[in-house]
């Protein structure tokens, strides 16, 4: 026979929602390193409007010198914000060396991901320039 007791009703409630919530399989560590699979993930199209957001939201999160304002403008001068941009073994939205990519890729937590990913390209571009500026970019 169910409690008839309304504050008894939702401590049983409560206890039966943290069961459920014990009970949810945990992610291997290794899945829980990739922290950057939730950073700046907005519903990604390759259009213009879509990078300028994703560069705007990673220069935030890493501060960049100059800010999203100089991320813009290193991307625009690059690529045109364009994630299939490619020239003289560059490429994506802020022209990546791809000799180089697959090593920054793994250090900034997107292994075996394209550099023609735009959100992989921006972040770990971004990342970079977090950490030594602008000067490893013709336009910076």
């Amino acid at each position: 026979m169910p409690p008839t007791n309304p504050r008894r009703r939702g401590v049983l409630a409560a206890a039966l929602a943290l069961t459920m919530l014990l009970a949810l399989p945990v992610a291997p560590a290794s899945a829980r390193t990739r922290v950057k699979d939730w950073v700046c993930d907005y519903r990604w199209q390759d259009g213009p409007r879509q990078v300028k957001k994703v560069i705007r939201c990673a220069a935030r999160r890493w501060r960049v010198p100059g800010g999203p304002r100089k991320a813009l403008s290193v991307a625009r001068c690059e690529s045109g914000f364009r994630p299939g941009a490619y020239a003289s073994g560059n490429a994506g939205v802020f022209q990546q060396a791809l000799e180089y990519w697959p090593g920054r890729a793994r250090h900034y937590g997107f292994p075996g991901v394209s550099a023609y990913n735009g959100r992989a390209n921006v972040i770990v571009s971004v990342r970079m320039a977090h950490a030594s500026g602008w000067s490893a970019w013709s336009c910076g």
